[in-house]
């Protein structure tokens, strides 16, 4: 807000141009102009609707791994999007550690790669839990050994797989991990001057934390700088959304497999009568001949049907569905 004017000071000023001694149009010519610095060093090639639309982004992508790493670990993962900057690419580069968990990854078909970096602890905690441990961080930073590096680099080609779904709004990408390095040196795929954006993810394995940094130059994504923005991305994702959108995802739902199995009964026999069954033994069950058998959808009671046979194999004709209400 500019400064107020007293009256006093408004009459002073009425009589100084009444009088002549001050120019109007020499005041407004006077009158300088806003200027902001610039650093030609920095450009800044990386908006704030692109960083924001860049966060969009990785939270479906920090979704995607809380739910395929516990396959994994066998432990509770938590992702979610600390923050998002732009840097040049030596700045990046100098803040890393040695050792480092950093992925290269070709980012085809857009040109050039992207890097994904790994916090070590998180990368000690994953190889503990997958070694058969309880998933703890080592107290002190080490090298890593062979083994490990290949066991760390099939999590990072999974990570590298997510990537696919949460870019396919703004274009159909097939990353492939092309190497997996520990020095920082040997990791200088773009010019240090180069602008690069940094996506931090916040991950938690358990009790262990740390961050994630997803390196992405404006190399590698200017030909789609016109598509970070949230116009164009709640534009297509609406225009996904459409009839066949129910179609496609029952059809996703039927690929999947499910156990199922026929309880005929249950009974119990001692160990030794067990080691000694023979070819025609018979067991007494727990049910009768003429009763319905459970039929069970993973370990939930879901059907009940008569035994039977279909050409040259045993079948189940259901007679009742279970309702969960029942």
């Amino acid at each position: 807000m500019g400064e107020v004017l007293s009256q006093n000071e408004i009459d002073n000023l009425l009589a100084a141009l009444s009088t002549g001694e001050l120019d109007a149009d020499q005041m407004q010519e006077s009158t300088e102009k806003q200027v902001k610095d610039y650093d030609f060093s920095r450009p800044t090639k990386f908006s704030k609707e692109h960083l924001r639309t860049l966060e969009m982004i990785f939270e479906h992508y920090g979704r995607l791994i809380s739910t395929n790493l516990p396959v994994y670990l066998r432990k509770n993962v938590q992702v979610t999007v600390a923050s998002s900057e732009t840097v040049t690419f030596s700045e990046f580069t100098n803040a890393l550690a040695n050792p480092v968990i950093l992925g290269i990854i070709n980012f085809s078909p857009l040109n050039g790669t992207i890097l994904m970096d790994l916090a070590t602890n998180l990368g000690y905690a994953m190889l503990d839990r997958m070694l058969g441990g309880s998933g703890a961080p080592l107290e002190k930073s080490r090298e890593f050994s062979d083994i490990e590096m290949t066991i760390i680099q099939k999590i990072l080609v999974m990570f590298t797989q997510l990537l696919r779904d949460p870019w396919k709004n703004v274009i159909e990408v097939s990353p492939v991990m092309q190497r997996l390095e520990t020095n920082p040196q040997f990791a200088q795929v773009i010019s240090p001057n180069d602008m690069i954006a940094i996506v931090t993810l916040n991950m938690k394995i358990g009790e262990v934390e740390g961050f994630m940094n997803i390196c992405l130059p404006f190399f590698t994504l200017e030909d789609v700088m016109d598509k970070l923005n949230t116009r164009f991305w709640f534009s297509t994702m609406q225009e996904n959304h459409d009839e066949n959108y129910e179609m496609y995802i029952e059809s996703l739902i039927r690929k999947v497999d499910i156990p199922i199995r026929a309880v005929l009964g249950r009974s119990t026999i001692s160990v030794s009568d067990f080691m000694n069954l023979q070819v025609g033994d018979c067991i007494r069950l727990d049910s009768k001949v003429d009763d319905d058998m459970n039929v069970y959808v993973g370990n939930i009671k879901k059907f009940t049907a008569l035994p039977g046979a279909e050409k040259d194999s045993y079948a189940v004709r259901i007679t009742s569905v279970i309702r969960e209400e029942e």
